[in-house]
């Protein structure tokens, strides 16, 4: 099985870090301290251990940003010596605030938060997914009425095929996974947010995805 190191220990990082490691993975959770990561995420399975955010990068075999995407290419710029040579999977969206603390404006208006990874970070495969719908669906697809879609972008392609080998991991049937392309794909499905506080505003949190119906 893989190392996997998390950056981020919200609910995103947690919830991606247990059907993980439930899937035979050693995850490593990464926050500012391991002392906080810790505290934060008591009851996690034993699989899961914890560090600081370098030392998670250094030392895991592919790394998931799961930190808010306002402020990840920084934080992951400064880390890019760390994530030479590996695969960093990028389930963030990056976007500014409206009033009621939803999404509004993109960060990024024409580009992505995944191109500027993939220009910031030149030694690192970046690959987008995962950022189409709320986090309780990127572990649990099958409980949407509706079979809902993970979207792959991404510039190498075996680094695309061994996400789409955790994408099952975490439960996602092949047929449901669609590669779009290269990294610049990734403008598409990031702009998918906008949509995203509206139906939160009508329905609540109420666990859902952006999908492609056949």
């Amino acid at each position: 099985m893989t190392s996997i190191g998390i950056l981020g220990v919200g609910r995103v990082g947690t919830n991606l870090a247990g059907k993980l490691s439930a899937a035979g993975h050693h995850v490593i959770l990464g926050g500012r301290s391991p002392e906080d990561t810790a505290a934060r995420t008591a009851g996690q399975a034993p699989r899961i251990t914890f560090a600081d955010q370098r030392t998670t990068a250094r030392t895991a075999e592919i790394v998931i940003n799961a930190m808010p995407g306002d402020s990840s290419l920084d934080r992951l710029t400064d880390l890019r010596t760390d994530l030479a040579g590996k695969i960093l999977i990028d389930v963030s969206n990056a976007t500014r605030d409206d009033s009621d603390g939803l999404p509004g404006d993109l960060c990024y208006p024409g580009s992505s938060l995944a191109e500027k990874l993939q220009t910031a970070l030149p030694d690192t495969h970046v690959v987008k997914t995962l950022n189409t719908m709320l986090f309780m669906v990127m572990t649990a697809p099958e409980t949407l009425a509706t079979p809902p879609t993970a979207y792959l972008s991404g510039d190498d392609e075996h680094a695309k095929r061994t996400v789409t080998g955790l994408l099952g991991d975490l439960g996602w049937q092949p047929e449901r996974i669609e590669d779009l392309g290269d990294i610049t794909t990734a403008r598409a499905t990031e702009a998918m947010i906008l949509v995203v506080p509206h139906i939160l505003r009508r329905h609540g949190f109420k666990p859902f995805a952006v999908s492609l119906a056949r």
